[in-house]
């Protein structure tokens, strides 16, 4: 019975001093590429650009940019759907936008079918008169399934293009 415990207690505490070796090389090296965005995928595509390679490829997706600005008291045209939906699921959630299954968690959000989306801190609450919100919902429901298949492909394929020397 001691032989047991004893081997028990070496076992376990062999585990914490490798976990806390671990920790200190990762935590300690400064590196957490892995908990964000690659700096790779920033050099390929500018954020404020992504949003327009969508409504090119789904020229018919709405773009529910008839917000107005808070500090410009006009229409907000850059403020679309798709780049509330894109700054959502990066800097709202930190999903990973090279994933499909993450980016059907997002939608899956827009549709009240996983998690909350609180209006405080969706994309738009503090730049715009309105918070877009609940016409986004309304935009993203409206989507056939297929629409959203679709859109999720075109997301997923603009976040995994091969930078531009690889063209």
């Amino acid at each position: 019975m001691k032989k047991k415990k004893l081997l028990f207690l070496r076992f376990q505490s062999g585990l914490i001093i490798t976990i806390i070796t671990l920790s200190v090389l990762i935590f300690g090296s400064g590196n957490f590429d892995f908990l964000s965005i690659s700096p790779a995928v920033a050099q390929r595509i500018s954020p404020s650009d992504i949003w327009q390679l969508v409504y090119q490829q789904l020229p018919d997706l709405s773009k529910e940019n008839q917000y107005i600005s808070k500090e410009t008291g006009k229409v907000a045209e850059n403020n679309t759907l798709a780049s509330r939906l894109i700054r959502y699921h990066i800097y709202v959630k930190g999903r990973v936008p090279i994933y499909r299954f993450d980016w059907k968690l997002t939608l899956a959000d827009y549709l009240n079918a996983n998690e909350v989306i609180y209006e405080a801190s969706y994309p738009g609450s503090d730049s715009l008169k309105q918070n877009p919100l609940e016409g986004d919902r309304t935009a993203i429901a409206k989507l056939t399934r297929n629409q959203r298949n679709k859109l999720v492909q075109v997301l997923v394929n603009i976040f995994n293009t091969p930078s531009s020397g690889d063209r």
